[in-house]
């Protein structure tokens, strides 16, 4: 399986970098419904067969015209949702948003059982998103869609590809509507259910094939300094 990972677009709370992960969340600012209106141009050559997108309304606003333009449905799923800020939630402060980043680091480097503070912990937040890729493996999907968070795609693509390594998640932020592709080997290879750099269930291991971390329609687009924290480039 070819996975095509999309962080949503600009939202009111990443311009004011609030650390924004409860449900349902903002939808989009005029920048972002930009941001989403250019997806479907620049995906247009994928053989997109499924769009999925989190329970928090700005991706499924993100994935909008890119169904419509293909006419597909938006399927929407929990687990792809936003790492909890647990009790860092709307705190926009550099010390909420340093402890939020490194919290994910550790989760990365194979520390799952800390805890966001007044939140979940990294086998708890693998685990759900695992659940719904692994769904889309079982159901034969080649080339699915996934509207994801910035935290979230930056966590499970440096956990679970085995290509890079834990650094990856600090040297390479992805600004909203930024493109992450993995591939999937055979389901049979490599099978492990926590440990980072390694596939989980059904997805056996993964590769990232591509990282594009800026807003996808080029410089018009571009919000770096206003995509919030979840996409940053923080030195930990």
């Amino acid at each position: 399986m070819r996975l095509i990972l999309v962080r949503h677009g600009q939202t009111p709370s990443n311009e004011h970098h609030f650390l924004d992960t409860d449900v349902p969340g903002p939808g989009l600012t005029e920048l972002g419904l930009a941001q989403a209106a250019a997806l479907p141009e620049v995906l247009v050559h994928e053989p997109i067969d499924g769009i999925f997108a989190s329970n928090l309304v700005r991706t499924q606003f993100t994935a909008a015209p890119l169904a419509a333009a293909l006419g597909l449905p938006v399927s929407i799923r929990d687990g792809l949702r936003e790492i909890s800020a647990g009790s860092l939630e709307m705190r926009n402060d550099r010390d909420a948003i340093i402890a939020y980043l490194k919290t994910v680091y550790r989760w990365v480097k194979g520390d799952l059982g800390v805890h966001m503070p007044g939140g979940p912990d990294g086998h708890e937040t693998f685990a759900r998103f695992d659940s719904v890729i692994d769904e889309l493996h079982a159901a034969g999907l080649k080339n699915p869609v996934v509207v994801s968070h910035g935290a979230m795609i930056r966590a499970w693509c440096t956990a679970r590809a085995k290509n890079v390594e834990p650094d990856f998640i600090v040297e390479n932020a992805l600004s909203n509507t930024g493109v992450a592709v993995m591939e999937s080997a055979d389901a049979d290879a490599d099978a492990d259910v926590d440990g980072p750099g390694h596939g989980h269930g059904t997805q056996g291991s993964w590769n990232l094939l591509t990282w594009m971390g800026g807003a996808v329609g080029g410089r018009a687009l571009r919000d770096y300094g206003e995509d919030g924290p979840a996409g940053e480039d923080v030195k930990l």
